[in-house]
């Protein structure tokens, strides 16, 4: 390593005093068949597989060190080869985001990624072939230096790889855009860099990587190193010869680097740049010349860490990984009782749902009451019929499928199936009226300590609750459709909802792994009611006469997973309809309920848009919604559109924030992120309202501080 890398590692290591410090050990063996002497470097930062093995300054100076060693074996020829893996279950997951947080000046952001090259390349400069072992989850700068060892095997039992870069706002900065398509094809690179990154940050699994030609042997997970170095001594003999396909560098690299854009294009519509750096460095990466490649994504990395939108990126991670971990105001959770029976009040989609959720994840006793055995035995069935469907596919065995059968049944009387439950949850008509009475009926044959948790989307619990003998172990437990995928669980504490309710319906939450967050009895709680003022007010521009796409397209540059109107289909009309009255009884001053979207609840429309197989499946303004609207002639330019939008929303946050419904800023985030699919590229909401100056504009102050989710002062 160069004197100059060397010392600005050493500058980033005194920037970074608390970093996880990884070991790079260095043992010999004797490989079988008299191959010959063997280095192998094992990673590993001294605990157990839930801490995972990072690359900070530190750990890469650690493993120079290492490399040290090896090289002047290598050169002096007393080794045949020299190999990495990592510590039980774990072989390295990528830089550690902690330091990267607090890096300030772009010349540190970029030693971060020159000192990482340098170090990582040395591996392929050796003497002797090296070799690395994927024995466990490998993410990142992980990945990365397995791509710069001449061969690679990995563990069938590998749980996770991936090059997640994209999905934080970073690229893989390491030699991944570089030397994966170089290994794979563009093709195969830009679906492992930007299509999964994109996709929620999706993994691979042991065989896909073997299946994609990232690595050139796979083996079992329990003998997996064994076998990989049976499998070293014979490749070093001669025995073994990896072929690679060659790479097409000719049209198909192009239209793999287009593919990547439009990809881009369609998940973050240009408003976060990470991909687009990334597909630059893919593209230019054609004539092989490495070095250009790594100098191309020593840049990216440092201007992208020097960004809001990574800074955001990993505002969010820690938001999901940690925070959602500690709910905020949660009461201790030595209150919560034991929960040994489920009582499901309903039997329709959601409450059939629900059921399931109950069902495989507390694997108690779930029972369905609703108004007639028809829908009894539909919600059941539709129970049975999923869990045929999870032994189908191999997600469970013949016995756990009867076992949870045997768990859930259905009854017409409340009193029979509700005598012993101990955690009790509607799921009936959204009407007060309606819960009311169910929670009365509910509470004449439920055992004094039961929990009685209501789904509603918008109504008040407290209300709900006020005419019963014990309000005080009501609780809101709010899911979101579709309840097997988004993590959201909002809680909702009533006016007299107790700490032992409260304590058991977290209690619960975990066990269902869910993301719950606290929120204050408020209408719409938190994510219907930003989503519906975020909503009113597309809908406001629409009805004065702004042409609906150019107030679909004014948002694009959020990066929302879908459109407004596509986001409306999604809910419901009328169910978005019904949010919408609820909020305006609420705030008439900021939510309006627009005539022309109870026009289309009326005719009876699914939404605003028809699709076609000539139009590829695209959106297009169904005509009979185009003769329902009845427009002002007001028409304002997308970035009015924009502007009015987003204003709307600081507001309403803002008042939130006043109003106690979450005890952070940083909750909103949580909620939208987990919730309504948000984007990691923004953390959510707020550091993209305080980046663009919407915040200030707004409401006089940011909503996070400086270094929350933005470069450091």
């Amino acid at each position: 390593m160069s004197t100059t890398t060397a010392e600005l590692l050493k500058g980033a290591a005194e920037l970074f005093p608390d970093e996880v410090v990884t070991s790079a050990h260095v043992r010999h063996l004797e490989l079988p068949y008299g191959a010959g002497r063997f280095a192998l470097i094992t990673l590993d930062n001294g605990f157990d597989h839930t801490k995972p093995t990072t690359f900070g300054p530190g750990s890469l100076a650690n493993l120079n060190t290492a490399i040290d060693q090896v090289e002047k074996e290598a050169a002096e020829g007393s080794i045949v080869g020299a190999g990495v893996t990592g510590k039980p279950f774990i072989f390295a997951v990528g830089a550690d985001l902690k330091g990267v947080e607090i890096l300030k000046r772009h010349e540190d952001a970029l030693a971060i990624g020159k000192s990482g090259h340098e170090v990582f390349k040395r591996l392929s400069a050796l003497a002797v072939p090296t070799f690395a072992y994927y024995n466990g989850a490998a993410m990142g700068g992980g990945v990365e230096v397995g791509l710069h060892c001449t061969y690679r095997t990995v563990s069938k039992a590998l749980p996770a790889f991936s090059l997640p870069e994209v999905f934080l706002g970073l690229v893989p900065g390491w030699g991944g855009c570089t030397l994966l398509p170089n290994l794979i094809g563009a093709e195969k690179a830009v679906s492992v860099i930007i299509e999964n990154s994109l996709n929620q940050n999706r993994q691979l699994k042991g065989k896909q990587v073997f299946e994609l030609g990232i690595a050139d042997a796979l083996f079992e997970g329990a003998d997996f190193l064994e076998q990989s170095l049976i499998w070293t001594a014979n490749v070093l003999k001669g025995d073994v010869t990896v072929e690679r396909p060659e790479v097409d560098r000719g049209e198909a690299w192009d239209q793999a680097v287009a593919k990547g854009r439009f990809i881009a294009d369609s998940k973050v519509h240009g408003a976060a740049p990470a991909a687009y750096r990334a597909l630059d460095i893919i593209a230019a990466s054609k004539d092989g010349d490495l070095q250009a490649g790594f100098d191309a994504e020593d840049s990216a990395l440092a201007d992208l860490i020097m960004g809001g939108e990574l800074r955001s990126g990993i505002y969010a991670f820690n938001l999901v990984q940690k925070r959602a971990k500690r709910p905020a105001g949660a009461p201790d959770k030595n209150l919560a009782r034991p929960v040994t029976k489920v009582g499901v009040v309903g039997a329709g989609l959601m409450a059939s749902q629900l059921a399931l959720l109950f069902l495989r994840r507390l694997e108690v006793p779930v029972v369905l009451t609703d108004i007639d055995q028809e829908r009894v035995d539909k919600g059941v069935g539709y129970v049975h019929a999923e869990i045929d469907k999870l032994l189908a596919k191999s997600r469970i065995n013949q016995d756990k499928a009867n076992r949870l059968k045997g768990l859930v049944s259905g009854v017409l009387d409340k009193a029979e199936g509700f005598s012993d439950a101990d955690f009790i949850i509607e799921a009936v008509f959204e009407e007060i009226g309606v819960k009311q009475q169910v929670f009365a009926e509910v509470e004449a044959v439920a055992p004094a300590h039961a929990i009685l948790a209501t789904n509603t989307s918008s109504l008040s619990v407290t209300e709900m609750a006020s005419k019963l003998k014990h309000p005080e172990r009501v609780v809101g437990f709010h899911f979101f459709n579709p309840v097997a995928i988004l993590p959201l669980l909002e809680i909702v504490r009533g006016e007299q909802t107790d700490d032992v309710s409260l304590a058991t319906a977290f209690g619960v939450a975990r066990k269902l792994k869910k993301t719950a967050v606290l929120v204050k009895d408020a209408p719409a709680f938190v994510v219907n009611r930003i989503l519906t003022r975020f909503m009113g007010e597309i809908q406001n521009v629409i009805d004065e006469g702004t042409p609906v796409a150019v107030a679909e397209k004014a948002v694009e540059p959020l990066g929302l997973p879908m459109s407004p109107l596509v986001l409306l289909e999604l809910v419901g009309p009328a169910i978005g309809l019904h949010v919408s009255e609820t909020l305006n009884r609420a705030f008439p001053d900021r939510f309006t309920v627009s005539e022309n979207l109870a026009a289309v609840v009326k005719a009876g429309k699914r939404g605003f848009y028809v699709y076609s197989a000539e139009n590829g499946f695209k959106p297009e303004l169904d005509p009979e919604v185009a003769a329902l609207l009845k427009q002002g002639d007001v028409a304002l330019t997308e970035e009015q559109t924009r502007d009015r939008v987003l204003d709307a929303v600081a507001q309403e946050i803002g008042l939130m924030l006043d109003e106690g419904v979450v005890a952070e800023a940083q909750d909103i985030d949580l909620c939208l992120i987990t919730g309504a699919g948000w984007p990691f590229h923004l953390g959510g909401i707020t550091p993209y309202l305080d980046r663009e100056g919407v915040s200030e504009r707004v409401n006089g102050k940011k909503f996070l501080a400086q270094g929350v989710a933005s470069v450091p002062a």
